[in-house]
């Protein structure tokens, strides 16, 4: 009986080792963490010079004889997008920067939580917020019709907490203000581009634009 309960005891301490480790990041000090994941990736600001770079790839796929398919970086696709975008959503947003893991694209911004609701429109993180906090959309773009793109949020993050999928639609109700089109899914932020643009794809840090074909 006293190897058994000796047994029981390591089987115990390594199930408590184990939990520990992965759990780490919870209890650890700040410096010893681990953040695999968030050094990786690799963030870029959003610019003007990115919006105009973006502009100049969608304008040779509009040349008849040029190429069917331009690529640009996520930083000027977003900057492009945030431009088509800036009169809808919240002008309290600084500091807007993008990034690409696999084939989702991120953003994120130093949003006014007013503009989203107010914390209280966050429901269990009510009381943890400050007045600003960072907000991250993650998701993957869809060309929906000519002229139509959505950025289909798949999560949302406030700080360091993620945000129930069941409350991201109203949160996108509330950032992409205004009149919707047709088709837009519920937790996806309309984006106008060009009729002439058939598809976008992401892969290997790129964004891949193509043309629509006859």
């Amino acid at each position: 009986m006293g190897c058994i309960a000796r047994l029981g005891c390591l089987v115990l301490l390594a199930i408590l080792l184990i939990v520990g480790w992965f759990t780490k990041d919870l209890w650890l000090p700040e410096k010893y963490r681990s953040h695999p994941v968030a050094s990786s990736v690799k963030w870029q600001p959003i610019t003007s010079e990115g919006a105009d770079r973006a502009r100049a790839a969608l304008d040779k796929l509009d040349q008849p004889r040029g190429q069917v398919f331009q690529s640009v970086s996520a930083s000027d696709l977003a900057s492009y997008a945030f431009a088509q975008l800036s009169s809808k959503l919240p002008g309290s947003a600084q500091n807007i920067e993008t990034s690409i893991s696999g084939d989702v694209v991120s953003v994120r911004a130093d949003v006014r939580l007013a503009d989203l609701g107010g914390a209280g429109a966050l429901g269990p993180l009510d009381g943890m917020l400050n007045e600003r906090e960072r907000v991250q959309l993650s998701g993957t773009f869809n060309v929906i019709k000519p002229g139509v793109a959505e950025f289909v949020v798949r999560d949302v993050k406030v700080r360091n907490f993620t945000v129930p999928h069941a409350m991201i639609p109203a949160l996108i109700k509330r950032l992409d203000r205004g009149s919707r089109p047709e088709g837009i899914g519920e937790n996806a932020i309309a984006v106008p581009i060009p009729r002439y643009v058939g598809d976008i794809r992401v892969a290997n840090g790129k964004v891949t634009l193509y043309k629509t074909t006859p």
